[in-house]
Parts: C-alpha cells; sequence; structure tokens
C-alpha cells in the first residue's frame, strides 16, 4: 500500500496519473503476485506463503532465492491481494496492472481478479507477462508474446531462416483464443538491449516487425534513441541510466515517431489480419500484407546481414507506392521487384483492392508454406 519515496510522494502519483489522462494516456502498475521479498509486511501472514514439509517459507523456483513464494489457495490471501489491487484503482485512478510472472498464478485467479476489478473499473486493462493461452479466455486482455521475441532471437543472433518468425506467428495463432492480443516485443527488462543482442541495423529491422504486424507494439524505454548503456544483462537487478542527452542513434525518434503515426492514422495497421506473402528468399526476406476496405499495406524485411535482390508474390502488384519513413535507406527497387540493404526493410501502399483479387498469400494454417488464393 505504499509508494518507494524514491519515486515521489502519493501527491505525485496522483498528478501523474491525471496529466497522463489529460494526453489521452493510460498508466497500468506493475504488480508482482507470485512472490514477495522476505522482508514483505505481508510475511505477518505466514499462512499466505508456501511451505516444504518442514514448515519453511519456500521460494517459488530454486533460483529464486532472494523471493517467498505466495500460495493462492488460501482464500485470505486471494482478498487481501484483490483489496489492495481496488486500493491503488480507487486511490490513484489507475488503469490497470502488468501482472509478473502470471503464469505462475492460477488462473482461476486471475479470472476472479478480473471480475472483481470490472466492478470497480469496467475498462481495466491487464497484461500478462506470460505467455499461456488461458489466461486471455477470461482474465487478460493482452500479454507478451514470448514464442515471437525466441524466434527472433534465433533468426538475428542463430542464423536461423527468417521464415521462422512466420511459423511462430502461425502457432502462436493455432493454440490461443480467437482474436487473442499480444504485445510484440524485442526488448524487454529481462532482456539484453535489443541493439546489443542484434546490433543497432538489426534491432531496427526487429523494430520494423512489431510495429506492423497485428498486436500492440511495446516501445521499451530508450529504444526510441537507440540506447545501448548495459554493462551486463538486462535492467533486472539494478538501475540503468538512459543517456537521453547523448542518444546513440539521434534519428531514430523521429523513425519510430514515423512508424507510431503510421499505426494511428491507417486501420489496416490495427485491425486487420496478417497475410503473410511468399517472397523468392524466404531464408532471408519476411514479407506480409495488411489490408482493410480502404488501405492496403506491404511489409517486406531482410532479417541477414547481406543484400537481397527478390520478389514478393502478389497479383495484382501494381499501384504501390514507398511510404517515407524517415531516416530509411529508399534503396528498394520497384515494387513487387524489391532490392533491401543487409537489415533493410520497406512498407508499401496503395488504394485496397477487392481481398477476393489477391493471391500470393500463404496459408496461415498451413505448416508448410502451401500457397492459398483468395
Amino acid at each position: 500500500y505504499a509508494i518507494d519515496p524514491a519515486y515521489g510522494t502519493a501527491g505525485d502519483l496522483k498528478i501523474l496519473v491525471k496529466r497522463a489522462h489529460h494526453r489521452g494516456m493510460k498508466v497500468i502498475l506493475d504488480l508482482v503476485a507470485d512472490h514477495t521479498s522476505w522482508d514483505s509486511v505481508m510475511m505477518k501472514h505466514p499462512e499466505f506463503y508456501k511451505h516444504d514439509s518442514a514448515g519453511n517459507i519456500v521460494s517459488p523456483v530454486p533460483a529464486w532465492r532472494d523471493v517467498a513464494a505466495l500460495d493462492y489457495s488460501n482464500e485470505g490471501l486471494r482478498r487481501y491481494m484483490i483489496s489492495m489491487l481496488k486500493y491503488w484503482i480507487v486511490t490513484y485512478d489507475v488503469d490497470g496492472f502488468r501482472c509478473d510472472s502470471a503464469a505462475m498464478v492460477p488462473t482461476d485467479f486471475w479470472e476472479q481478479a478480473r471480475t472483481e476489478l470490472s466492478r470497480t473499473k469496467p475498462d481495466i486493462i491487464l497484461l500478462a507477462e506470460a505467455s499461456k493461452p488461458e489466461l486471455l479466455t477470461n482474465g487478460f486482455d493482452i500479454d507478451y508474446s514470448w514464442p515471437l521475441l525466441g524466434a527472433l532471437d534465433d533468426v538475428l543472433i542463430k542464423g536461423s531462416s527468417a521464415d521462422k518468425l512466420r511459423q511462430s506467428w502461425v502457432d502462436s495463432e493455432a493454440k490461443f483464443p480467437r482474436g487473442a492480443l499480444h504485445m510484440r516485443i524485442s526488448d524487454d527488462h529481462d532482456e539484453i538491449r535489443a541493439v546489443n543482442r542484434y546490433g543497432f541495423k538489426a534491432a531496427l529491422a526487429a523494430s520494423a516487425l512489431m510495429f506492423t504486424l497485428d498486436g500492440v507494439p511495446l516501445l521499451y524505454n530508450g529504444m526510441e534513441i537507440g540506447d545501448n548503456n548495459e554493462s551486463s544483462g538486462g535492467a533486472l537487478f539494478k538501475k540503468e541510466v538512459i543517456r537521453w542527452q547523448t542518444p546513440r542513434q539521434p534519428q531514430w525518434p523521429v523513425l519510430y515517431r514515423d512508424l507510431i503515426r503510421l499505426r494511428h492514422k491507417y486501420h489496416a495497421f490495427q485491425d486487420s489480419p496478417v497475410d503473410w506473402l511468399h517472397n523468392s528468399d524466404e531464408k532471408s526476406l519476411v514479407s506480409f500484407r495488411r489490408a482493410d476496405e480502404t488501405d492496403e499495406f506491404l511489409v517486406v524485411i531482410n532479417f541477414s546481414n547481406q543484400p537481397v535482390t527478390g520478389r514478393v508474390t502478389l497479383e495484382p502488384a501494381d499501384g504501390f507506392a514507398r511510404v517515407k519513413i524517415s531516416g530509411v535507406d529508399s534503396n528498394t527497387g520497384s515494387f513487387p521487384n524489391i532490392h533491401l540493404e543487409g537489415y533493410g526493410w520497406a512498407i508499401f501502399h496503395r488504394t485496397a483492392i477487392p481481398t477476393q483479387a489477391v493471391t500470393g498469400r500463404m496459408s496461415q494454417k498451413s505448416t508448410g508454406g502451401e500457397s492459398d488464393a483468395h
């Protein structure tokens, strides 16, 4: 129920939320519901915790010895946690919670909490730091697209075929509830910075993918300036200072701004399905279509460090114009024939044509890359 004085006061938080709402933004708090520190005030309720056969409180997993595991078979704990969450909503008008390690907490607790919190704030937002299909049935609005991040690491670090990204997306579509919403991530506090894992150009290619796919892209603090200030690992156990005054990539804020504006302006990037398209070099290139009744976009990304000249399979293919994104090389050829430098990418736009006239789309249910005509 307290605010760390290092972050400010209760009044500061109320002002932050109020001013964020005035700007059309929402504020969610990080909730760690699976475990607490060993000196938590909740330790006065030992019955809230899991115990071993000798009666000692235990950690959630052996490697996490710095925290103690909460026991959701205890109804008192459930009541305590839900009351606490309501307090932050009622007192500070926060809009929801990002729920840490959500898959480690029983799903029925999240469903119980969702029902009760919705009575307090009907448009509550619950974000699961997890990739567990059942959480998105009745508990959460959105989760982390961990499988796609793993595929991205395989492609950009281990040299796997770029087609692995499409396959990861298709696999998730098959497992999750219809219409499930995923947060698209390339950077996160558990990971080494994307610019350090992949390099600057490859990290930007990863962002181009996350900002043009379905779901919700995450702009992790410092990404927009290419921040790479970390001595070892992510920012989980220590404060990493972002060097705002000396950005490594001064042009990136404008580039990210253009991608965000593109998503806001065109509903095709917000609500339309992803149609994966065949291309002539699927080991290196990812190509897909986002379209609604009025606009059609083609995204092509080179996930190799070498230049690629190729062709995207799409009929009819005329009428596309290159979307200008600040700071992105325009050396792409004339669609559907493209040329992209290593880790280059391009977005093309035309006024939408009837869906049934388009061919070259991959079957989303196919694992073998077969083409369906639509």
